[in-house]
Parts: C-alpha cells; structure tokens; sequence
C-alpha cells in the first residue's frame, strides 16, 4: 500500500463495489512509481481464529474514502506490504464478519526504510481483539543526504562568495563605508544587452537590475532542480492537490518575473523610440516561438513511443507562459502610460501607480470575474455546481468523475484526449478524468499573477529614485496579498472558502504567490541593486539564459552526463547527488556561456 496511491489500493471500503471493480487487486509496488528510498515494510500478524482485513486512508487526501490493504488469514498467519512513508496514514483493522466492524484504528507517519509490526491478538481477560506495535529495524534518517548537502553548499557559497569578498576589505573603516554608502543607480531596463556591454554609440550601457535577473535564475534553478526529481523528498514534488511545495512556488514565480520584465523592457523601448507597429511585432513573434517551442520540442520524446496527433497534448507550460506574455504585452502596449505625468500635488500621488493605469485594471478584474463565474457558477454534469475538488475517492467518493471542477470540465469539452493525462492527485485520489494544471481557466489567473509583476515594474519605475519607497511599496502589496489569501483559504489546506491549489490556479494560490514574489523580489533589490551585497551569483548566470536553460534540461536531463541508471534507490543518497550534479551542470553550462557573451533570445 501507499499513500499516494502507488499500490494496495484494492478496494474500497463501501457499501457499493465501484472501486473494488476498477482498480484490481496488486501485492507490488507499479514499476513506474516505485521508490524503495520512501517506504516502509508493515507487517500484520493475526493470532486470531478469523480473517482480519487492513483499510487505509491518507490524511492527506480529503475525506477520502477507506481502501483495501489486504487481508490477513487466521491462526498466526502473517502479510506484508509496503506502505508509503510521505504522509500520515490512518489504519483500521477489521474482523471477517456479516457487519464488518473495525475493532483497530490508529494514524502514524512511517519512516523510510523501518519495519514495522502489528500484532492483532485478543490477550487473557480481554473481550475484544487489541492490536500491538512493534519495530522490528529502525528507518533510516531520511533528511541526513538533505542535511549534507546543505552543509556543502554553505560552504561553498562561503568559499567562493564570502571569504573573497572579505579579503578585498583592508579595514574595518573601509568595510563598513561599503557597506553604508549608496551604490549608483541600477538602469530600469531588463530587455537589453548584459551588465557592462558596450553599446553602439561606444559608451557603457547602465547595469541592468540584477535583481530581476537573479530572481528568475534562482526560479529556473529550483525549477530544474524539482523537474530533476528533487533527490525523491515529497516537498520537491508537486502538492497531489490543494497545498503547496517547493515545486508549486517556481512556475508563478515566473510568470510574476514575465510581468515585471515587460513593464521595464516596453518603457525601455519607449525611450529609444520603438513604434507601436514594431513592438506589436516584436511580441507576435516572441509568442509564437514560445509556444511552438513548447507544443513542438517539450511535448513529445522517443521514449513515448510513435508519434500519434491523437494524444499529442496541446496545453503547455511554455504555451501559458507564451500566452500570458501576449496578454501581459498587450496590456502595456494599449494602455500604459507613456510618460510619467509632473509630480504635481494630487489626491492619487501616493496610488499613481495604480490610478495611471485604470484601463489595464478594469480588464484585469474583468478576467478574474469571468474565473470566478465560470468557476463557481458553470453547471457541469453530475457535478455540484462550484465543485473544486480532485474527485476520485476524494468528498467520500460522490463525485469520482468531478476532477477540477468546471476548470476541467472546460479543458475536457474543447482538448478531448489532446491534454496531460496524469495529474498530480491521480495516484493519492485514484482519479479516472485526465486534468490539465495548464488549462484554460488557469491561464486566466496566470495573466492576474503576471500583472501583479507589472505593479512590481510600475513601482520600480514611478520611485527609482526613493529606495525606501520601492521596499515599503513591495511589502505593502505582500501584506494585501497574504491577508487576502489567508482570508480566501482560511489559513487551511482543504476547508478555505477557495483553497491554495495549483493545479486551478485558483484566485488564493495568485494571492499567496503574489505575496511570495513581492517578499523575494523585494529583498534581492534592496541586497543586489541598492546595497550591492550580492551580485547574484551563481542564480544570475541561469537568469540571463532562460530559454537555454530550460528548452535544454527538457530534452537533454535525461541523457548523461546529466542522469545515470541508479543502482542504490534504497536511499536518497546518490538520487540527491544526481539531481544536484545535474542542476550545477546547467549552471555551470549558463556561466560559460555568459562568459562567451553569448545569450539566447527570442
């Protein structure tokens, strides 16, 4: 058995035998989902004169229904499964009997690698059947590699980063006179040549904001890091449905950087003259490559088989980012402000970054109006009506065939069979429906997240020179963001009003990213481009080649040198060390490539 669903679930524990005829009976763990490096044996012992059969359920999956373990046979008989160790499971123990009463019910988070016992018996004096634990091999310490590694990193960081950086102090005095003194300027323009190149006219183009640069490295990094695998720890995976993870924060991350980016770029251009016709142009073209790139090179690999139009999918991670861009762009090259009006004194100052560009915001709430209507008001059929559960066994198995809602209702009526087959709550909630976690609905809110990153860029620009005003401004829109998030949801996982979930993209998960981006993006510009503490590497070098980062660990990360076949999956020992060598390879290809000024744009 697992928690997510891996193996054991055989059937469920329900008046009706729905379950129990679609998913088969299996004593071995899927090959394709197979970890031996997260789980654990669980042994049940009967000592009894009847069959006893063994129900579980995740708590992390919603009010899922019980499933079947197995079923041990009577006078000291025994039976073994694996269960999985990445979330708390709850455990009932029944008799062989017309009512089928448990007498057994507990919840424990096993740990990799422990054997465990259970022993069902009935001792002298006892009317009713108890059941014991013991453990027969203590589990492994699971976050030791993790811990490891962590350490080796910061002193990395501290070899090539700090101890130079000290040594070019001579003095105390000196030092702290770096340190408190203002660094110049940083130029308000992402879109351009890199920090230091020359330009036409032979003068030295301004630095660009290091900032941006490095946060969207540091968002690619861990991107590449998770996509990798993350050394097979939960957290570096997708949340199976409401929830975060590490993986669930990179992708708005980015989008957030997209918005952000077109406000700088497009005032840029603006400057330099570039008509409305050639940016026009500029982003059609920028879309299309974008998108063909993800429906073309990241949707189809040898190892799927022959090529069939038939299941080719056609939503995409860079097909969102590309349409987000085209809309973000739009937005900006209709409506926004040209030039910065006089700072004359007016009621809407302090808000003039808000109040300049009403015509974006007014579409930007008509949008996410149009979410929240087709969300919760679609009828969707033998669904209730604003249902956004995973479906499956989920809500005590009423709707199996409700995944996502109106979100996937809407995906399945215009894809048919053209869309992700195997969603991220399929294997914990045993869903049948394929869902997209890049659908339609969705891109809706990822347009709402790219345009709090243009409010980022307006900021950035309307007080370039007031520092202070920047980082206020930037934790302000957090402390809205996160409020209006912990209202939406609750400060829950699952019992919020609209949970965090990124498969929906819904409206409390645009929020609690947006908060998120503020902080980060936040504290990079007041340590990168005010202080100058940091320049940003290694992050920066992965920032500023994007495309070649991503596009080339898609169709190249599973080739060596960047993989191997594993021979010790019982730990997380060489997984860590092969997803980590794997990231520092594509950093370390970004850095060379930097240092050859050579940098892919579209």
């Amino acid at each position: 058995m697992s928690a997510d669903g891996d193996c054991f679930q055989t059937a469920t524990w329900n008046p009706t035998d729905y379950y129990l005829q679609v998913y088969p009976c299996c004593f071995l763990l899927t090959a394709a989902l197979e970890d031996t490096s997260q789980t654990a044996l669980l042994t049940f012992h009967n000592q009894l004169t009847e069959e006893v059969h063994v129900f579980y359920t995740s708590d992390y999956c919603y009010k899922c229904l019980y499933q079947h373990l197995g079923t041990v046979k009577p006078r000291d008989k025994n039976a073994s499964a694996k269960v999985n160790t990445q979330f708390t499971l709850t455990m009932q123990v029944h008799l062989q009997t017309g009512n089928a009463t448990f007498f057994c019910r507990w919840s424990q988070t096993y740990e990799e690698g422990g054997h465990y016992s259970v022993w069902v018996q009935k001792p002298l004096g006892f009317t009713h059947p108890v059941c014991k634990f013991s453990v027969d091999k203590s589990p492994n310490n699971a976050y030791l590699p993790l811990m490891v590694a962590a350490l080796l990193l910061a002193i990395i960081t501290l070899l090539f980063v700090m101890v130079p950086y000290i040594f070019r102090r001579h003095c105390t005095s000196e030092f702290i006179k770096t340190v408190c003194c203002q660094d110049p300027q940083p130029s308000l323009d992402n879109d351009g040549a890199p920090a230091g190149e020359a330009t036409d006219t032979g003068r030295a183009k301004p630095s660009r904001l290091l900032s941006l640069d490095t946060f969207r490295g540091f968002s690619l990094t861990v991107m590449v890091f998770v996509n990798y695998g993350g050394g097979g720890y939960w957290f570096f995976q997708h949340a199976p449905w409401n929830g975060l993870t590490v993986a669930d924060l990179v992708m708005p991350w980015f989008v957030f950087i997209i918005g952000t980016s077109v406000v700088l770029a497009f005032n840029s251009m603006r400057r330099r003259g570039v008509s409305r016709q050639q940016l026009l142009r500029k982003i059609t073209w920028r879309t299309a490559v974008l998108m063909m790139l993800g429906f073309c090179f990241l949707n189809y690999s040898p190892r799927d088989g022959p090529l069939s139009c038939s299941w080719l999918r056609i939503p995409g991670v860079l097909q969102r980012l590309g349409f987000t861009y085209f809309a973000l762009s739009i937005l900006q090259t209709f409506w926004g402000q040209t030039e910065i009006p006089l700072r004359a004194h007016h009621w809407w100052n302090p808000v003039q970054d808000v109040v300049l560009y009403w015509p974006q915001w007014l579409i930007i709430i008509v949008l996410e109006a149009l979410w929240l209507c087709i969300t919760f008001l679609l009828p969707v059929p033998d669904c209730p009506t604003g249902y956004l559960g995973a479906g499956g066994i989920g809500d005590d198995g009423l709707y199996p065939n409700c995944t996502g809602g109106a979100a996937g209702y809407l995906d399945r009526w215009i894809f048919g069979d053209n869309m992700y087959r195997y969603p991220t709550c399929r294997t914990l909630y045993l869903t049948v429906m394929p869902f997209d976690p890049e659908g339609i609905l969705g891109t809706i809110n990822s347009i709402v997240m790219g345009f709090l990153g243009m409010q980022a860029g307006k900021i950035i620009i309307f007080y370039k020179r007031n520092h202070a005003h920047i980082i206020c401004r930037f934790l302000a829109w957090a402390i809205v963001l996160g409020i209006s998030a912990a209202i939406l949801s609750k400060c829950t996982r699952d019992g919020g009003f609209i949970p965090v979930n990124k498969n929906l993209w819904s409206l409390s998960y645009v929020t609690c990213m947006g908060c998120f981006s503020f902080l980060l993006l936040g504290g990079m510009y007041f340590v990168i481009d005010v202080k100058g503490w940091w320049a940003g590497q290694p992050f920066i070098y992965p920032g500023m080649n994007s495309i070649v980062v991503y596009v080339g660990h898609s169709l190249l990360g599973f080739y060596f040198p960047f993989s191997w076949e594993m021979r010790f999956q019982a730990s997380h020992w060489e997984s860590l060390l092969q997803h980590l060598w794997a990231t520092a390879l594509w950093v370390l290809i970004a850095y060379l490539l930097y240092r050859k000024k050579c940098f892919l744009k579209i």
